[in-house]
């Protein structure tokens, strides 16, 4: 079999991809300029030995598809962000869509969806699970943070009108840095264990001396016991 898809727009005129293709896959992304149009994909199915004949090819139809309200929105990605004293600063870049402009470049989410796009961060105070979040329809995030403490977040694109898909893909989750020791790192257990061997280090340090100070008198007082009962002999 050959395949050809035509895409039927419910206010827009048939549109053909992939025409008369033996592959499986036919990439329609051009012809579904219209985000808020819907669509179906009919895929035709044509037998080389019957292309000039004039019945109507097998077909099968897809569910419909609106790009606007089902598109799944994906990861920003962070560009960049700092804490300084009690402030917690965050840049990203919005996702990129398949949509190509004339400069060669892909369109963004932001760039369709415009004032309907809103993005959340997500941010917690290192190894807690206390988790707060703001949000804004701009591309940096600026809160206010307990200084010197390490923050964890991440940022998440969010479409409010949508009934279904509303929350997009998650960013990657990054930790700041801020005056990070030993204690934070790996927590109370292992500074437990470090005390206990200082105070075990600092014990074998006074004690040793001691002991074998002691021995050494006791070794000498032997030999001058020894050395007596000789001479009395």
């Amino acid at each position: 079999y050959f395949y050809t898809v035509e895409i039927h727009g419910r206010t827009s005129d048939v549109k053909r991809k992939c025409i008369l293709t033996s592959e499986t896959e036919c990439d329609v992304t051009d012809v579904l300029r219209n985000v808020k149009e819907t669509y179906t994909a009919h895929i035709l199915s044509v037998m080389p030995t019957e292309m000039d004949n004039f019945e109507e090819p097998l077909f099968a139809v897809s569910e419909k598809f609106t790009p606007y309200s089902q598109t799944l929105i994906g990861k920003p990605e962070i560009k960049d962000y700092s804490q300084k004293g009690s402030k917690l600063s965050v840049v990203f870049k919005d996702p990129l869509t398949p949509y190509i402009l004339p400069n060669g470049s892909f369109q963004s989410i932001q760039d369709i969806f415009q004032h309907d796009l809103e993005y959340k961060l997500y941010y917690w105070k290192d190894q807690s699970s206390g988790k707060k979040d703001v949000t804004t329809k701009s591309r940096k995030f600026e809160v206010s943070v307990d200084s010197g403490k390490n923050y964890c977040f991440y940022v998440q694109g969010i479409i409010p009108s949508r009934r279904e898909n509303r929350n997009g893909q998650e960013s990657t989750v990054l930790c700041t840095s801020v005056g990070r020791n030993i204690l934070d790192e790996y927590g109370t257990e292992v500074f437990i264990i470090i005390a206990v061997i200082a105070v075990a280090v600092i014990t074998l340090a006074i004690v040793l001396p001691v002991v074998l100070c002691k021995r050494k008198k006791a070794k000498k007082a032997r030999a001058v016991r020894e050395k007596e009962l000789l001479n009395g002999v």
